[in-house]
C-alpha cells in the first residue's frame, strides 16, 4: 500500500511538473509566425464557408427560406467576417488564387504558399462537413435518400459549383477567369494606400460588398467559384460522403474552378499594377506636426561672425531676418515601404 501511494504521488507530481512545460511549449509554437498564419487562414476560411454553404443549403433545400440573393449575401458577409477574423494576421486571403497572385507578384514569399493553402483547404473541408451534419436530415428528406449530382433532386451543388446546361465548358472557363480577375482588380484598388483605399476599419465591409456585387451581377453562369479553396475541398468531401466519383465527372467541370481562378487573379493583379499602380505618383513621407530644431540644421556661418550663444539642443532656432545665415536642411526622408493588406 505504501509503495502504491508513493507511485501515485510521484505520477501526480510528474504530471503537475510536465503540464506547465507542455503549456509553455504550446505557447511557443502558437507564437510562431507560420503557425499563426496557418491558423488564421484555417479559421477565416472555415467561417466564410460555413456562412456561404449554409446559404446555398437554404436555397436548395429550404424553398421559401432561401434565394440566390441570400447566397450572395451569405458568401459576401461571410467574407467580411473572415477578414475580421484574420485580416491583421495573415491578410485573410481565404482564396488560393489570391495567395498565388500575391506570391507570383512578389508581395509574399513562396515559402508561405503551402502554409496558406493547407489552412484554407482544411478550413473549407471542415466547413463542408459541418454543413453536411447540420442539414443531413433535410438533405435526406429532399433527395429521398439518394445523393445525386445532377437532376431535379441533386444536392451536390450545396457544396461545390457545377456547370449549367446552357453553358459550355470553355465559356464557363472564361467566365471564371473574368469574375476572378474582377475580384483581384478591385481588391488591389480597395487596399492600395497610394490610390483611394477603403477607410481604415471599413475594408472588411467593402470587400464583402464587392463579393455580393460580383454574385448578383456575374454569378448566374458558373456560380462564381473564384476560389479553388472554396470549390475543391467541399467537392472532395462529397466524394467521400456518398455522392461518389460523379462529382468529378459531371461535364468534366471540376478542374475549371481550380485553374481558371489562378489565371484570372494573376491577370487582374497585373492589369491593376500596369494601368493604375504605375501611374500613381509615389510621394515621400511627410511628418505631421513636426518642428525644425537646431539639431536638424547645419548653419554655414561667415568667418567674421561671432560665435552664436549656447542654446539647448531642443530649443527652436530664432534667427533675425537681418544677416540671416544660410541654412542647409536634412534631405527629405526616402519613399516609405507600403505594405499591402492583401
Amino acid at each position: 500500500m505504501v509503495q502504491s501511494d508513493k507511485k501515485r504521488r510521484s505520477t501526480r507530481s510528474s504530471k503537475m511538473v510536465s503540464s506547465p512545460v507542455v503549456m509553455t511549449r504550446m505557447q511557443a509554437i502558437m507564437q510562431k509566425e507560420m503557425v499563426r498564419e496557418f491558423l488564421a487562414e484555417f479559421m477565416s476560411t472555415y467561417v466564410m464557408m460555413v456562412f456561404g454553404l449554409g446559404s446555398v443549403a437554404h436555397m436548395v433545400l429550404g424553398g421559401k427560406f432561401g434565394s440566390f440573393l441570400g447566397v450572395n449575401l451569405g458568401f459576401g458577409f461571410g467574407v467580411t467576417m473572415g477578414v475580421h477574423m484574420a485580416g491583421n494576421i495573415s491578410g485573410a486571403h481565404m482564396n488560393a488564387a489570391l495567395t498565388f497572385t500575391n506570391c507570383a507578384l512578389g508581395r509574399m514569399s513562396w515559402k508561405k504558399f503551402p502554409v496558406y493553402i493547407l489552412g484554407q483547404f482544411l478550413g473549407s473541408f471542415l466547413a463542408a462537413a459541418t454543413i453536411y451534419c447540420l442539414f443531413y436530415s433535410a438533405i435526406i428528406e429532399f433527395s429521398g435518400g439518394r445523393l445525386t449530382v445532377t437532376g431535379p433532386i441533386a444536392t451536390a451543388s450545396i457544396f461545390a459549383t457545377y456547370l449549367p446546361d446552357h453553358s459550355t465548358l470553355w465559356r464557363g472557363f472564361l467566365d471564371e477567369v473574368l469574375v476572378t480577375g474582377m475580384l483581384q482588380l478591385c481588391l488591389f484598388a480597395i487596399t492600395d494606400k497610394e490610390n483611394n483605399p477603403a477607410l481604415q476599419g471599413t475594408q472588411a465591409l467593402v470587400i464583402g460588398i464587392l463579393v455580393v456585387v460580383i454574385g448578383v451581377s456575374l454569378g448566374m453562369n458558373t456560380g462564381y467559384a473564384m476560389n479553388p479553396s472554396r470549390d475543391l475541398p467541399p467537392r472532395f468531401f462529397t466524394y467521400i460522403a456518398g455522392w461518389g466519383i460523379q462529382v468529378f465527372r459531371a461535364r468534366d467541370w471540376w478542374w475549371v474552378p481550380v485553374v481558371a481562378p489562378l489565371l484570372g487573379a494573376y491577370l487582374g493583379g497585373i492589369i491593376y499594377l500596369v494601368f493604375i499602380g504605375s501611374t500613381i505618383a509615389r510621394r515621400p513621407q511627410i511628418l505631421e506636426d513636426s518642428m525644425v530644431y537646431e539639431d536638424r540644421r547645419i548653419p554655414v556661418l561667415p568667418k567674421t561672425m561671432p560665435n552664436p550663444p549656447m542654446t539647448s539642443p531642443l530649443t527652436p532656432v530664432s534667427v533675425s531676418p537681418i544677416n540671416r545665415p544660410s541654412v542647409r536642411t536634412v534631405p527629405p526622408l526616402s519613399d516609405p515601404i507600403h505594405l499591402e493588406h492583401f
